[in-house]
């Protein structure tokens, strides 16, 4: 075992399913019909119910849930910062997609002076977990998304910047605590693969003198299921290759498992999160299809530096489909686990 885990570590990427008494409680809350007490307690409860589910699959890492965010471009990342204003989305109705989340007019320079509450989030989830347990938070791109430029900040990288110091300082709060493995989500350079953006750049002035175990997470979108990207990281090979972390995740399940071969690149170097199962489908993968797919990977990687996960999280799935696809994972790991004996 590694680190107390086992070889071929099972984990998630950060989300999990709301079951309907949380979507109903939401609700009611953006209604007015919830005090702040009443809210914390289903909140809580909701990230019980996410650990519970994962430690009764099995999983090695778990998280929180991300239970107490509404969305990964989430208001209550915004709700920490001042000299904002909401605007409109710029669609209501209709399929989902990404012009009908909020977005916010920048009025001053940004600053969240009590942080961006994340600490809290891991110290809750900490006091509850009985495995090991990772952070997650968007890095200084992604959060810089739903911000309207062209004011305060002229271009989307300004803004970017601007996040970098308060990430920063949320990450060293977060190890002061005792956080000890944060994974940093930030799927743009695989949305955005034509960009010219300092991605590694902007990622690596956010972790600057972070002493805990970093992981960076690249995936090509995950709102309503749909990706958003091109879904290739053959283009991005080099940028998220100056990412300062000792591992990448990194989404295959959905893709067949296209482009596994640049795996064997990546290991030489960094630690791989490989997703496996795929979030996006209601197929229920079986432990067998589970254990074939590592087997597929482990032509690339070497055991001692392969993670099996999900491709991303399950905040856009079912929770029964989100139960049965853990199951199947830490199913299928325990068997290949089993032959590499």
């Amino acid at each position: 075992m590694k680190n107390g885990l086992p070889l071929l570590p099972t984990s998630v990427v950060g989300s999990y399913a709301r079951p309907a008494w949380v979507w109903t409680a939401l609700e009611a809350a953006q209604r007015g019909e919830l005090g702040p007490a009443d809210l914390k307690e289903v909140l809580d409860d909701a990230v019980d119910m996410a650990l519970r589910d994962q430690e009764d699959a099995g999983v090695d890492v778990v998280s929180d849930g991300e239970m107490r965010r509404a969305g990964f471009f989430t208001a209550e990342f915004y709700a920490h910062l001042t000299g904002l204003r909401a605007l409109e989305p710029e669609r209501r109705k209709g399929p989902a997609g990404h012009d009908q989340q909020h977005r916010f007019e920048v009025l001053e320079p940004i600053s969240a002076p009590q942080g961006l509450g994340v600490v809290a989030e891991y110290q809750y989830a900490r006091n509850r977990a009985r495995r090991p347990i990772k952070v997650t938070i968007p890095g200084p791109f992604t959060l810089s998304g739903r911000l309207a430029t062209g004011g305060v900040y002229k271009q989307r990288l300004d803004a970017a910047w601007a996040f970098v110091p308060i990430l920063n300082a949320e990450l060293k709060a977060l190890v002061a605590v005792g956080a000890d493995f944060i994974q940093i989500d930030e799927p743009s350079p695989a949305i955005h693969p034509e960009s010219k953006a300092e991605f590694a750049a902007l990622f690596n002035a956010a972790v600057e003198g972070i002493a805990a175990r970093l992981a960076a997470h690249l995936c090509f979108g995950n709102y309503a299921g749909r990706p958003l990207g091109k879904r290739s990281y053959s283009m991005i090979l080099n940028q998220m290759m100056e990412y300062r972390v000792e591992q990448l995740v990194l989404e295959f399940a959905n893709r067949e498992l296209a482009e596994l071969p640049l795996c064997r690149e990546i290991s030489r170097h960094r630690e791989l999160a490989i997703g496996l199962v795929d979030v996006k489908s209601y197929y229920l993968e079986t432990p067998a299809d589970v254990a074939e797919r590592i087997r597929q990977a482990l032509e690339y990687v070497p055991a001692e530096k392969l993670t099996i996960v999900p491709d991303c999280g399950f905040s856009q799935t079912a929770r029964w489909a989100a139960r049965a696809k853990l199951r199947a994972m830490v199913d299928g790991a325990r068997r290949v686990r089993a032959e590499l004996k």
